[in-house]
């Protein structure tokens, strides 16, 4: 598959691009300078091909953080086939950008100059200014107007040597307001994956942590909070199955949520929504914090699988069995949830938390079978029985579990409303004892007869 990199200093419309390339909003574009710090990649639908477009962070060494970021996008740009780099149509060539674009040519296997903020014919006299960069190819568009991108697109098609499958769209005019809320757009099918979302305040070793898993340095590390803005998505491939894990922008308290990390926090919440696991990343090197705890309430709104790492290790701040004594006060409600205690700095323990994933998945998907979740329920109603409901029996006619990832069971019963949650509790800690659900939830709902009969004749 072919790989296109798009490289520039930071805000001159690199996620802008993206963005039109896609056809969605990926990548947080904002007026901050910085924005985008990890590289940001999604597999594009270029004429019939399925491209790689990789949207890199600003190149800018005014600090250690942004040092890292330049690192990181000259790494993909030297890894790339095609290397489009970007400067800001609207200001003066500037030697800093003159110098960088010339260093890349020569590292890149084919590189363009993309001109932007070009939103008129006006403003296209200044973009001729340019030419001094000596650039073999270049081309001025506007992608927040959708400006140019067609005969971008149809260069990038020529020039990485792609099969035309199909006329492209005459859509030079329509605006990247418009198509962005398209219903149109056809989404590129996926192969089923695990989708592991990376969790935890600020500065506890997320990004360190995922670059661990994956053995490369995928993710900006930094002893700077909130380091990651846009989430970082990579796949890989272990024990047959195909993992992609997610690091997640570091959440604070609300009170200390600033500027873009506003919209990190939004994209946070949407790869929660469609993630199946989550790892909770505590930092063992100072006590748990009030944060951690509202964090963690986050597994149980999106009901996902959930391992907890205790990361940091090797500079832990107390002995193990204090720390579990701790995480067991603190976090009871996740008392069902495997623990592991990790150093993401030296690799501890990093091997165990890919099985441990594929171990949680296998509970977060599994379906009991229909006569033994009954016997199950029926042994423990046995045990201990339902509560009356006003000096009225309450009878549990059936158990059926009707989906998985989490498991989810109906219990139909002749009073549906009286089931009360700390029965329900009971029950689902009953299920645990019976089967293999460390991990994962389980959620059980009460229905009645005429319920029930109703969603099975709609499931017919």
């Amino acid at each position: 598959m072919k790989r296109i990199a798009i490289l520039g200093k930071p805000n001159v419309g690199k996620s802008s691009l993206f963005n039109c390339f896609l056809k969605q909003r990926k990548a947080i574009t904002s007026d901050v300078a910085g924005t985008t710090r990890d590289v940001n990649s999604s597999i594009m639908d270029f004429n019939g091909n399925l491209v790689e477009v990789l949207d890199t962070g600003g190149i800018d060494e005014s600090s250690e953080l942004f040092s890292k970021v330049k690192e990181l996008s000259i790494k993909a740009s030297e890894q790339a086939d095609l290397v489009l780099y970007m400067v800001d149509g609207k200001l003066l060539p500037q030697e800093e950008d003159r110098a960088l674009f010339y260093a890349i040519s020569k590292k890149a296997k084919n590189c363009i100059l993309v001109i932007n903020k070009i939103d008129n014919d006006k403003e296209k006299q200044r973009g001729w200014e340019f030419a001094s960069f000596g650039a073999k190819e270049s081309f001025m568009i506007s992608a927040s107007h959708n400006r140019g991108i067609l005969a971008l697109k149809t260069h990038i098609i020529k020039s990485l040597g792609l099969t035309s499958q199909m006329a492209l769209a005459n859509d030079e005019d329509e605006s990247l307001e418009d198509f962005l809320t398209s219903s149109t757009q056809e989404e590129i099918p996926e192969k089923k994956s695990i989708n592991v979302g990376i969790i935890g305040r600020v500065n506890v070793g997320k990004s360190s942590l995922l670059n661990a898993l994956l053995g490369s340095e995928r993710s900006v590390v930094s002893s700077v909070a909130g380091t990651t803005i846009d989430p970082v998505d990579e796949e890989m491939e272990y024990g047959g199955q195909t993992i992609k894990f997610v690091d997640t922008a570091g959440i604070r308290r609300r009170s200390k949520i600033e500027g873009i990390e506003r919209f990190a926090l939004d994209r946070t919440k949407k790869v929660l929504e469609q993630s199946d696991i989550a790892l909770l990343v505590l930092d063992v090197s100072e006590g748990f914090v009030e944060l951690d705890e509202r964090i963690s309430s986050l597994v149980d709104k999106y009901s996902l699988g959930v391992i907890i790492v205790l990361n940091k290790w090797d500079i832990r701040a107390s002995e193990f069995e204090e720390i579990r004594s701790e995480l067991k006060r603190k976090f009871r409600f996740l008392e069902y949830a495997p623990f592991l205690s990790v150093s993401a700095k030296n690799g501890r323990h990093i091997e165990e938390i890919k099985k441990k994933i594929l171990e949680v998945y296998a509970n977060y998907s599994f379906r009991i079978p229909t006569s033994r979740l009954n016997d199950c329920i029926a042994e423990a109603t046995k045990r201990h029985q339902l509560p009356s409901d006003h000096g009225k029996i309450v009878r549990i006619y059936y158990a059926t579990q009707y989906e998985t990832c989490p498991p989810q069971i109906a219990l139909v019963m002749n009073r549906p409303k009286a089931l009360h949650f700390s029965y329900r509790r009971y029950l689902v800690n009953f299920l645990r004892d019976s089967f293999d659900f460390s991990g994962t939830p389980i959620l059980i709902s009460a229905r009645g007869r005429k319920e029930q009969n109703r969603i099975e004749s709609e499931e017919e």
